[in-house]
């Protein structure tokens, strides 16, 4: 979603845990397991901090970032904050493949995802600018909504420099 929405405003973009797993020459899974929760969350930690302070672009980063308040004010401080809210039911059906996210490889993913969701929804309301609510759009909606958002809070010359193609779908990219 963030590579797409980059790509609409002309802006780089970068993903905090792939930007990890290339300083660490690991996954995170990986470096999870060796050396822990804690110390994951310190080189996350240093690599949003680094990364918030580029002057342009979208910056995706892990579920669990937002759980130290460093994170929460670095990234509520230097840039637009969205919080594409999606329902523990949701998420599930997205990943319930997916073998690289540490805190999922556990016997109920689902119930897993339940009691992360309840800690951290309060926490990601506080840090976000922006709340959207997911549901099941497309990838094109999503990024044509956070346009939108941009465009009417008066901050899309800000985080662009210019303007982009406007937020309603082409006919040739219709959103559905």
């Amino acid at each position: 979603m963030g590579r797409q929405l980059a790509r609409r405003l002309n802006i780089p973009f970068v993903d905090s845990d792939h930007a990890i797993e290339n300083r660490l020459g690991c996954s995170i899974r990986e470096y999870f397991e060796r050396e822990g929760e804690a110390r994951f969350r310190d080189v996350e930690a240093e690599m949003i901090d680094e990364l918030s302070q580029r002057a342009k672009g979208v910056l995706s980063t892990g579920g669990g970032s937002v759980l130290r308040p460093e994170n929460r004010e670095r990234l509520h401080a230097r840039g637009q904050v969205f919080y594409l809210r999606s329902t523990p039911e949701e998420v599930f059906r997205r990943l319930r493949h997916d073998q690289n996210r540490p805190l999922l490889q556990v016997a109920d993913p689902l119930g897993r995802l339940r009691e992360l969701f309840e800690l951290r929804d309060p926490i990601y309301r506080e840090s976000a600018h922006y709340v959207i609510e997911t549901g099941r759009p497309t990838v094109a909606t999503l990024v044509n909504m956070i346009v939108t958002q941009l465009e009417l809070a008066g901050q899309l010359d800000a985080i662009t420099g210019h303007k982009p193609a406007s937020a309603t779908p082409s006919p040739a990219s219709p959103a559905v």
